[in-house]
């Protein structure tokens, strides 16, 4: 039994959901997106709520009711609120810059790594001094943001001996003890 499938999302004021051809559009203030669904599965909107049924208790259709259910969740949560996330560059030397939709990152390489984010996402480098450069993705799109994020991560994962590399704000590491004499 899906308990989160169960769920009804609640839509909030100035988000609008429409529904046709197996095709759910969510509009808001941060943008529109839209999400192709399973043909087995009916979404249904009423009274300010979106409602996701499946005819079986089959696996296949329990497993897709969640699932659904999530993404037009995160679809509307992203429409109205926005999504965000946080890469920490940990390390002697690491640093961040952007200009317009470009980062240049310096990771310890003999060259300056730069990358072209999406236009859907906007980049924001932070550098106080005396901490470690924060790199901020804002999105209405949870999985683009999390796509862009994994893929600045990739460059120089955190490393288990002193923790170097990018990490994301909060990310908690598990780290191995040295070489003992």
């Amino acid at each position: 039994m899906s308990r989160i499938g169960k769920n009804p999302v609640a839509i909030p004021q100035g988000v609008t959901v429409d529904v046709k051809d197996n095709v759910i559009t969510v509009k808001g203030k941060l943008g529109e997106l839209s999400q192709e669904f399973d043909s087995d599965l009916t979404v249904k909107v009423e009274d300010g709520q979106v409602l996701v049924e499946r005819p079986s208790d089959s696996k296949d259709h329990t497993a897709k009711h969640g699932l659904y259910r999530s993404l037009i969740n995160n679809m509307i949560e992203g429409v109205s609120n926005g999504w965000t996330k946080s890469l920490e560059l940990v390390g002697v030397g690491y640093r961040a810059s952007n200009q317009g939709q470009k980062l240049d990152l310096a990771l310890g390489f003999s060259h300056n790594i730069v990358l072209e984010i999406a236009p859907e996402v906007n980049v924001e480098t932070i550098s106080d001094k005396g901490k470690n450069p924060i790199v901020k993705l804002t999105s209405h799109d949870k999985q683009l943001v999390g796509q862009v994020a994994a893929k600045i991560r990739a460059f120089r994962r955190p490393e288990p001996y002193k923790g170097k590399g990018i990490k994301f704000v909060g990310e908690q590491l598990r780290r191995k003890a040295g070489k003992s004499a």
